[in-house]
């Protein structure tokens, strides 16, 4: 066989072969992309969705007691994002017997690092640093721990995908959370995350004896581009006690002064 006849020949099988290896790093990265979520990618979503840099809102808080007495309580809250931590701190406006209550906290993405909190109670005029071992208390008579107002570290908890369920017309990820920390106040959340907006829009809180506690996501809206939960409602199975929580206005990316996430904030009495 002649030379020239030849090279042309191994050229084609060269370029057969390349394309055989492009073709199969195709196959191989859409395998991996298509691998299914774990519990832990759809716990990662819901802490990673973007919500700005910071956030102003205005809420009216109603406590309702087994009797079906209420309290309404109005607030404002500022939070402010430092990388993957969280700042946040809330005054209470009305009524007069609470107003300018203030609460102020660390929310840390690190896993084994407490968050940090203090209170400011103006009747006594002096701020309380709140202890870990008071994580578990209900804040304010509502039906929120101290814990449950922080944004929680992602692996602070195992996380299992339960599967999938529709709820509310919305197609949700069923995800089954249990916390590292053996002191934690729930032994088990289970939680219902839309697939579109990666918003947890129902958490069932377990402890020792059973279910604790429900919250409800009631109305979720697109604020400025942001999904936004303006009406939620944390029911109490375990006291017959409820507390519902209604956004009147909120605002992102304000560009809110590091200055006001600092206890001598606290200190001076207002906001």
């Amino acid at each position: 066989m002649a030379l020239s006849t030849f090279v042309p020949s191994a050229g084609r099988a060269l370029l057969l072969l390349a394309a055989g290896l492009v073709l199969a790093a195709l196959a191989a990265s859409s395998a991996a992309s298509a691998a299914p979520l774990t519990g832990r990618d759809v716990a990662k979503l819901v802490y990673d969705r973007p919500n700005g840099e910071d956030r102003v809102q205005v809420c009216t808080m109603t406590l309702t007691n087994q009797r079906g007495a209420t309290r309404v309580r109005r607030l404002e809250m500022r939070s402010k994002d430092y990388g993957e931590d969280q700042k946040s701190i809330m005054i209470f406006r009305e009524p007069a017997d609470i107003q300018n209550t203030m609460f102020l906290s660390f929310s840390y993405e690190e896993a084994g690092r407490d968050d940090d909190r203090w209170l400011y109670m103006p009747a006594m005029k002096n701020v309380r640093r709140i202890s870990g071992s008071s994580k578990n208390e209900y804040f304010m008579g509502t039906d929120f721990t101290y814990d449950d107002l922080g944004k929680r570290s992602v692996d602070k908890d195992t996380h299992e995908l339960l599967g999938e369920e529709d709820l509310d017309g919305r197609r949700c990820w069923k995800l089954e959370s249990k916390p590292v920390d053996p002191d934690d106040g729930y032994v088990r959340r289970v939680s219902w995350v839309d697939q579109e907006a990666h918003v947890t829009v129902r958490t069932d809180y377990y402890d020792r004896d059973g279910l604790q506690k429900t919250l409800r996501v009631l109305d979720l809206q697109k604020r400025g581009g942001i999904w936004t939960t303006m009406h939620s409602e944390m029911n109490n199975v375990s006291r017959n006690h409820r507390t519902e929580l209604k956004v009147e206005s909120i605002e992102y990316d304000t560009g809110l002064s590091d200055s006001l996430f600092r206890v001598a904030t606290l200190q001076r009495g207002r906001l």
